[in-house]
């Protein structure tokens, strides 16, 4: 009987007959067989190789999805389609071109099949061999043959694919020679250990403790001394770098932090290494402890307090704050009240111009207590803005999130609603140094405005919004116009 990778041989010879590489010259087949070889000294998963050998059937033949599924099955017709672009007819290549790159790029980066990686290397490095054959004759006169002649935005797309494979398949030589290609067009993009063997330290966290979880990842209790914060599937090896790097920053300019000591590989996720000698974090300890939340709200003000004195300047590369919040605002209520979204932005816009620092994920859970000390952790979000606008984040997760379900909050923070709102109110009185009820209302009004309208955007961005969201959506609009019709400004 004949191998499904046959079978395939002929059909694409006789879909691809008469046509021709654009770079070579040579016989379209040509490429679609040497992507089956590389995928070989990678694997000799059958389904594999049988999808590098019809990769380009859907992009450059008649053939379709759905045939390649009835010849060759459900999952060669599934990695197929990972690697084949959607079509925009009627519009240019070149003004879609980007827009193509980061449709296919985002299905890479959210998939966990090996299979895709594989046959994504396979095909690039196949395609940049004869690129940088062409590139040492032609030098930058290569890039006028095609539609994308920028060649800092083909070294972009390179790169991202470089970044978003590297875990899986860094130890493999069709890896390490696609970055000896790439450096050799776009020199110092990599490092050139990145083309050498390298094997990052595998660690397992199966039976470890879990000790919080937030949007980019899980952290875990190691040992009694390590602490290890395991990214997310959709992080690149460039993405926890540059955490790390920003932490760095962070630290030298005065703000409390656990500086990670190297990067491990956790399965299939990458994860960095604090070295945290029996610390906790401050959600553990309040949940452990409900009766003593008003002790641990005054350490997290004395944190908030030392961060929001840091002055920053632009050479720190730390970036401006208010792009996230015009973003909640414009993808929130933006859809929902144009006028609104109007009056919001105005009192955004009105914000004093400021260079403090504010840390842009400031919760409980990303705050360890190590022998009385408080250590922050997840930094990618570290800014410079108003600290109206930490206020804010604060509100948005202790109080809007579990206004219509307590539970979301208790599942977030590890203690109960009642006491995430208490703490809260805590917070404000020792970080404000206040117990005047008026002061406290009217900060907690102009925080309240942009956790609101972060709960918007939320929603928005699941797309299509479920009925039983429908009504929230309506509640913090409501709040929203309420509010704006009453404020002068979020500043205080």
């Amino acid at each position: 009987m004949m191998k499904k990778s046959e079978e395939a041989i002929i059909y694409a010879t006789i879909m691809h007959q008469g046509k021709v590489r654009k770079l070579e010259e040579r016989p379209f087949i040509f490429h679609p067989l040497e992507v089956a070889q590389i995928l070989s000294t990678m694997t000799d998963d059958e389904e594999i190789i049988t999808a590098g050998i019809l990769h380009d059937i859907v992009e450059d033949t008649d053939g379709t999805l759905a045939e390649i599924e009835k010849r060759f099955g459900k999952r060669v017709a599934d990695l197929v389609a990972t690697d084949s672009e959607k079509e925009y007819h009627g519009e240019k290549k070149l003004s879609t071109w980007k827009k193509r790159k980061e449709e296919t790029l985002k299905v890479l980066k959210n998939s966990t099949d090996i299979g895709v990686k594989m046959l994504w290397l396979a095909d690039k490095l196949a395609n940049i061999r004869s690129l940088a054959g062409m590139y040492s004759e032609l030098g930058d006169e290569i890039w006028q043959k095609f539609n994308q002649s920028d060649p800092e935005m083909q070294r972009w797309y390179y790169k991202s694919i470089a970044q978003l494979i590297e875990l899986s398949l860094n130890k493999t030589g069709a890896f390490k020679e696609l970055i000896k290609h790439i450096n050799f067009i776009w020199p110092e993009t990599f490092d050139t250990d990145k083309t050498k063997f390298r094997k990052y330290k595998e660690v397992s966290v199966e039976g470890c403790e879990l000790l919080g979880r937030g949007a980019k990842g899980e952290v875990y209790r190691y040992d009694d001394e390590l602490v290890i914060k395991v990214f997310n599937e959709n992080n690149t090896y460039h993405d926890v770098e540059q955490e790390i790097a920003q932490t760095r920053k962070a630290f030298i300019l005065g703000i409390p932090t656990a500086i990670s000591f190297g990067i491990v590989s956790v399965g299939e996720k990458y994860g960095a290494m604090f070295e945290m000698v029996d610390a906790d974090t401050l959600s553990r300890c309040i949940a452990r402890s409900p009766k003593n939340v008003d002790q641990y709200a005054a350490i997290m003000a004395d944190v908030a307090t030392v961060i929001h004195g840091i002055e920053a300047s632009e050479s720190d590369g730390f970036p401006y704050v208010y792009e996230r919040i015009k973003d909640y605002i414009v993808g929130g209520i933006g859809m929902e009240n144009t006028a609104l979204s109007k009056k919001c932005m105005k009192l955004i816009d009105k914000l004093p111009a400021s260079n403090t620092l504010v840390h842009g994920d400031f919760h409980t859970g990303n705050v360890f207590l190590q022998n009385g000390e408080a250590l922050l952790i997840d930094m990618d979000r570290v800014s410079m803005g108003h600290p109206i606008i930490e206020l804010s984040d604060l509100y948005y997760f202790y109080v809007v999130l579990g206004e219509e379900d307590p539970a979301v909050v208790e599942k977030f923070m590890g203690f109960s609603y009642a006491v995430a709102k208490r703490f809260f109110k805590s917070f404000l009185k020792s970080y404000l140094k206040t117990e005047d009820e008026e002061r406290l209302k009217e900060v907690t009004e102009k925080a309240s405005l942009i956790g609101y309208s972060r709960l918007i955007k939320k929603f928005r961005k699941k797309g299509k919004v479920a009925d039983k969201d429908k009504a929230k959506i309506n509640f913090c609009v409501e709040k929203i116009s309420e509010l704006v019709n009453r404020l002068d400004t979020l500043a205080f």
